[in-house]
């Protein structure tokens, strides 16, 4: 589920079955030789992040992208965001990024860490399998969560 009012009309309907919070970490770069690297990273978490939404629509609820920049204090930033989803009603929060700076930051909530693979120059059937790849080395992560290991 995305967060559309549509889908949280459904989801407050159905809040004991829909307990993942799926949550997109974007670090917006402000460095011009870094912008389209960054650009690059966003767009294949975001694509990433609607393919497993759409795979797991009634398990889970895709919030907006988290922005931010480089001169962030991420730590201060996680734990305000960590305070904050953890005071809704989901039993599991993950946080999917391609900045592998978040791993070392202690967040309520799973980060998982992908590193970005550019899909600008991909023709459709080869984004759809890149990730369809991605999607299934994401899937024991969510299942482990599920299952309580």
């Amino acid at each position: 589920m995305n967060w559309t009012a549509k889908d949280l009309d459904t989801y407050l309907q159905q809040v004991e079955y829909i307990d993942t919070l799926l949550v997109p970490l974007v670090k917006v770069e402000t460095d011009l030789a870094k912008m389209k690297s960054a650009a690059s990273s966003s767009d294949f978490l975001m694509h990433l992040t609607m393919f497993v939404e759409s795979q797991f629509k009634g398990r889970m609820v895709l919030v907006p992208p988290f922005s931010y920049t480089p001169s962030v204090d991420m730590e201060q930033m996680g734990k305000a965001w960590g305070d904050d989803l953890s005071q809704m009603p989901f039993k599991h929060i993950f946080f999917l990024t391609t900045d592998p700076a978040w791993t070392s930051i202690e967040l309520k909530g799973q980060v998982i860490w992908l590193p970005a693979i550019p899909l600008e120059s991909m023709d459709a059937q080869l984004k759809q399998s890149i990730l369809e790849d991605q999607f299934r080395q994401l899937v024991p992560k969510f299942t482990a969560a599920w299952s309580g290991q």
